[in-house]
């Protein structure tokens, strides 16, 4: 690992660990934000995976929340599975975010200024995620390489196939 991403991933991950323990801490003021999102995506999800044990309680979807983001965030600062820890916290901050600084429902312009300011710190910090969940760490990504066997493997068919014909004609050629 590099000294970057040995500090790097510490830093995006120390915005979770604080949240993540403020969140365990005040879930019952903070999950009257996040039933106003959580009312639209728990049907949805039911819907989409009717087997998925999700919970109804807005008090216990904060905490459930909280401590993805503290695993997560731990996994990533450590730089225990990255790519996977990095694209957890980016779907977990996305309904964070829009449930936590709605700027566009303030009335407030001191509170709409503050919760826009959050809002695009979050959506700044969601980029860094997408980019640690892409990071293959200078290595080549499953993709590269799933081409680069094709290749090998059309390469050797091609070989294969020459010397198969080659040595049908030394065959023949014995045969006469």
């Amino acid at each position: 690992m590099t000294v970057i991403r040995l500090v790097a991933r510490p830093l995006l991950a120390s915005t979770f660990v604080l949240g993540g323990v403020n969140a365990l801490k005040n879930a019952p003021q903070l999950a009257g934000k996040a039933s106003t999102v959580s009312d639209r995506v728990v049907p949805f999800l039911k819907r989409t995976a009717p087997g998925l044990p999700l919970p109804e309680d807005p008090v216990t979807q904060v905490r459930v929340n909280a401590a993805v983001q503290l695993a997560a965030a731990g996994a990533l600062a450590t730089g225990r599975l990255p790519r996977l820890s990095g694209s957890v916290l980016a779907v977990s901050l996305v309904p964070t975010t829009v449930a936590g600084h709605a700027f566009w429902r303030e009335q407030d312009p001191d509170q709409k200024k503050t919760q826009r300011l959050q809002f695009f710190k979050n959506a700044s910090v969601l980029g860094g995620l997408l980019l640690a969940a892409v990071d293959t760490e200078g290595r080549p990504g499953v993709a590269w390489r799933a081409r680069h066997a094709a290749r090998a493997a059309r390469r050797e068919a091609r070989h294969l196939g020459r010397t198969a014909r080659r040595e049908a004609k030394l065959a023949a050629a014995q045969v006469r």
